[in-house]
């Protein structure tokens, strides 16, 4: 009896075995997917360790530097109350992979909005809204 489980147990194995098999032979042929353009620029990023911090408080601003190339530098900026934009005294290189991690302290009390730009005056980052109290 013990020969005829195993032989039984074999045959399912086989079985289960032969129907994988042809589903994948099935699902292997798949269209090769369209790869990005290389020339595209990838997104950047940035983001504030802390929302809401007290005057002259460290914290800290990293993301990624899409647009520009690896190694460039990045300089603070933040914005004033009639629209222009202030350039800080706070700037940082790159690393090798475009990513940036700069420490910042505000003194200005109130909503602070932030965003770092390149050598050339190009925004690179998004706006990050910092709160001062």
């Amino acid at each position: 009896m013990r020969q005829s489980v195993r032989i039984w147990g074999a045959g399912i194995a086989a079985v289960v075995a032969g129907s994988v098999g042809a589903a994948v032979a099935v699902a292997s042929p798949s269209p090769a997917a369209p790869k990005p353009a290389a020339s595209a620029p990838a997104a950047s990023t940035a983001k504030a360790s802390m929302k809401n911090v007290r005057a002259w408080e460290q914290f800290r601003i990293r993301g990624t530097a899409g647009s520009v190339p690896a190694g460039s530098r990045v300089t603070l900026q933040q914005k004033l109350g009639g629209g222009a934009w202030r350039t800080l005294p706070a700037s940082m290189n790159t690393n090798s992979r475009s990513m940036y991690n700069m420490r910042v302290m505000l003194g200005m009390k109130g909503h602070n909005k932030l965003r770092l730009v390149d050598s050339r005056k190009r925004a690179v980052s998004p706006v990050v809204d910092v709160w001062v109290r």
